[in-house]
């Protein structure tokens, strides 16, 4: 189950957005992981005896998403899902806007600097300036 403004979300409150930026939170230990998502991929197919290719909306699978954090996904192995709160940050329209406001956090919570509580081990960002549109 994934937290917007300490409430459930599911399909019907994502219509319309791309992507969104989430924090996971060990229960347990309290350490915390800031990162983004897609709610769908493009992929394209090719057509049966046609050379071009047919673009595809494909679910990401987010609704089960804890991360790609490799101590993260170890500690959600180990103690169970159960001990981790998930929650969206923000909802995003585009893929840019997400990975600016993913970097603009991590920066805010200084997330490299204390290892002892966040699990982010780099941050990654290409941003430009249209991603950040008012």
């Amino acid at each position: 189950m994934w937290l917007y403004n300490d409430k459930e979300i599911g399909d019907d409150e994502v219509e319309g957005y791309a992507s969104f930026v989430y924090m996971i939170t060990n229960l347990e230990t309290g350490r915390k992981y800031i990162g983004k998502k897609i709610f769908k991929s493009i992929q394209k197919k090719k057509v049966k005896g046609k050379t071009r290719r047919k673009k595809v909306e494909k679910d990401s699978g987010w609704k089960s998403y804890y991360g790609s954090n490799v101590p993260l996904l170890s500690d959600v192995e180990a103690l169970g899902k159960d001990k981790f709160k998930r929650e969206i940050l923000k909802l995003c329209k585009t893929r840019g806007t997400a990975s600016y406001w993913e970097a603009k956090y991590q920066m805010e919570h200084s997330v490299l600097e204390r290892p002892d509580l966040w699990y982010n081990e780099w941050i990654m960002v290409k941003v430009h300036r249209s991603h950040i549109k008012p």
